[in-house]
């Protein structure tokens, strides 16, 4: 059933949209300034504790990116342009909190508070280098950071879980880590921290989940100097009602898949609503959806520059922008520098055939495509 869904939100997404004789590539890549896993040592520790965690990609080789993680990525995007003098550009969607974990242990688990991403950053040794890189990226028209969340967590259902005494959270806690594969003990059907605007029947949980997207588009606005126009929400699930919230904080544009999941208080399950690049809600902001994956991380074995290519293909006969998901985690090597060093070669590989294969494309941000679609 899971294969016929996907099968019709593809053709759906490939048949509807906004058209365009431009040959537009998006690059989306999600979760940059999130905390995963801290550092090598850390992932040791609870490993050892957890073995779980040995078979989860995510806790394996995804971190905040480094110096040599954003010189690398940079340099590879500094090798191409477009016919028009543009370089690929990285739309960061951007997690601008982390939990203060201080703070809430000092609560006893009983309010959440987080700390800004830059502050976050700081902590590290290359602190300030990174966030120099940061503003390198962006005034380089090869990073242009957009608004993924405050932070990349269920807050509520974290806390509950951690006040009932959840081993293996309270062990990462400790390492000042929270994403990581546990046992749960709050019934959570569908077993997910991450997913931050998820429900799951806290009382005071609408009200939450909108300051959530008040105090983070605050947070980036007075980080980087201008509004996020665009938004995508964590692991691709929202309800509707706070497309409102969004678009009082100036979020014009909502990224995502052609699937939105919308939370469902039956059974536990996701109402699922298909979307196409160009769709309008009825606030008026724009949807684009992602058609495109790069995600080597995800499946080695996967020849991801020709299925990638594959699907620009398919998208330019349809007359559509080819918008490609490629998080953060392919481009990190702290944890594992052959995670890092593999994949920048295969993004060079992708550029480069993309050049040669259509020399009039063109590469933009998130809110750039978004922008031109909004005034056409």
């Amino acid at each position: 059933m899971m294969n016929l869904v996907s099968k019709f939100a593809k053709g759906y997404v490939n048949s509807f949209g906004w058209k365009t004789d431009k040959k537009i590539i998006v690059i989306e890549s999600d979760d940059w300034g999130s905390i995963r896993m801290p550092n090598k040592e850390v992932l040791s520790k609870l490993s050892q504790k957890n073995p779980k965690i040995l078979l989860d990609r995510y806790s394996l080789t995804d971190s905040i990116a480094n110096v040599t993680d954003l010189e690398n990525l940079f340099e590879v995007l500094h090798k191409f342009k477009d016919f028009k003098g543009n370089p690929p550009i990285i739309t960061a969607n951007t997690i601008v909190g982390n939990p203060d974990f201080k703070k809430i242990k000092e609560s006893d688990f009983n309010n959440y508070f987080f700390e800004t991403f830059d502050n976050t950053i700081m902590k590290l040794p290359d602190g300030h280098k990174i966030l120099d890189l940061w503003e390198e990226g962006i005034a380089g028209k090869i990073f242009k950071p957009q608004l993924h969340g405050r932070e990349h967590l269920h807050a509520l259902l974290w806390l509950e879980e951690l006040k009932l005494g959840n081993k293996d959270l309270l062990a990462a806690f400790e390492s000042e880590c929270f994403g990581i594969p546990y046992q749960q003990i709050v019934i959570n059907k569908r077993k997910n921290l991450m997913s931050a605007l998820d429900e799951n029947g806290f009382s005071e949980e609408t009200i939450f989940q909108q300051n959530y997207i008040k105090e983070a588009s605050k947070v980036f606005s007075d980080y980087f100097g201008y509004t996020s126009k665009s938004y995508i929400a964590a692991a691709y699930i929202w309800h509707p009602n706070l497309e409102k919230v969004l678009k009082e904080s100036g979020v014009h544009y909502l990224q995502g898949l052609p699937v939105q999941y919308i939370p469902s208080k039956s059974k536990g399950n996701f109402k699922r609503k298909l979307h196409y690049t160009g769709q309008k809600n009825k606030l008026n902001q724009i949807y684009l959806t992602r058609n495109v994956f790069f995600e080597p991380t995800s499946n080695p074995q996967v020849d991801w520059v020709k299925k990638a290519l594959l699907k620009i293909e398919l998208s330019f006969h349809k007359r559509l922008p080819a918008i490609m998901g490629s998080h953060r985690i392919n481009y990190i090597g702290s944890l594992i520098p052959k995670n890092r060093d593999q994949n920048l070669k295969l993004l060079e590989e992708l550029l480069k055939k993309v050049l040669q294969k259509w020399p009039d494309v063109e590469f933009m941000s998130s809110d750039e495509l978004g922008g031109i679609i909004e005034t056409e």
